[in-house]
């Protein structure tokens, strides 16, 4: 897992590239990147399947923020990224969320 940061110099806003390894993801036919970003919509943000199995997505988010996220792998599996800034209580169930921090 991995998250790239690169801040826009004529915006306030970042670029954020989320990525899943396919040796993390070995069975994983979809994955969506889901969080405050797209109200939690499993449809929203779909990463892109690389020839290799990697999973990614990118999306400009304003920076001075914080936003939870997680990844819906197959449609039922949920994931937290090894490379988030934070990690939160999620307020709808007992598992934490990952946060990035921009």
């Amino acid at each position: 897992m991995s998250i790239t940061k690169q801040y826009l110099k004529t915006k306030p806003a970042c670029k954020v590239t989320f990525k899943l390894s396919a040796e993390q993801l070995a069975d994983a036919e979809s994955v969506s990147l889901l969080g405050e970003f797209n109200n939690w919509d499993p449809s929203a943000l779909p990463m892109k399947k690389s020839k290799k199995g990697d999973f990614s997505a990118s999306l400009t988010l304003e920076n001075d923020r914080e936003y939870q996220f997680r990844y819906l792998v197959n449609g039922g599996t949920w994931l937290n990224d090894d490379a988030a800034d934070a990690y939160l209580p999620s307020p709808l169930s007992y598992d934490h969320n990952s946060v990035i921090r921009l």
